[in-house]
């Protein structure tokens, strides 16, 4: 028996070593088209058939991969739409209240302004209680006197 060295050890073909064993069968099944090879019509059919198939099964991975994306574009839009609307909500809710507060502060000015003015339309009645009443005192002294008014001054111009 020989013990074989491993620096003597004859060296492997590279075609053999290198490829895989399902792509050698793969290979070996349906040789490289060349000018020289001549096919049946029924072997270019089943590799046309082979490969048209990996084509439509590539093809829907990939578009089953494109609507899961445009499903998460989809709810993730949905979810920014419905924070952004309860947001939006919340808001108007705040401003409704502000509006509000805001009505009852213009309401308590308008009654302020309203006693104001009802303060100052007593103060004029008032004033003209007091001048009736000193023209009423003045007139109940003329009528003591016996004197008219504005005879006193005469006539100017007559």
């Amino acid at each position: 028996m020989e013990e074989q060295n491993p620096k003597k050890a004859k060296p492997e073909t590279a075609s053999h070593a290198e490829i895989p064993e399902p792509v050698q069968e793969f290979k070996q099944s349906f040789p490289p088209v060349s000018q020289n090879t001549a096919f049946s019509r029924n072997e270019l059919e089943k590799r046309n058939a082979l490969i048209k198939a990996w084509e439509e099964n590539e093809k829907a991975k990939v578009e089953r991969k494109i609507h899961e994306k445009l499903s998460a574009v989809g709810s993730w839009e949905a979810a920014k739409r419905a924070y952004m609307e309860m947001k939006m909500k919340k808001n108007e809710e705040k401003l409704e209240r502000k509006k509000g507060e805001y009505a009852e502060i213009m309401k308590n000015k308008m009654a302020e302004i309203h006693m104001a003015a009802e303060e100052k339309k007593a103060k004029v009645e008032a004033t003209r209680n007091e001048e009736c009443l000193k023209i009423e005192e003045t007139a109940a002294k003329f009528k003591s006197v016996g004197r008219v008014p504005g005879s006193s001054f005469g006539c100017i111009g007559c």
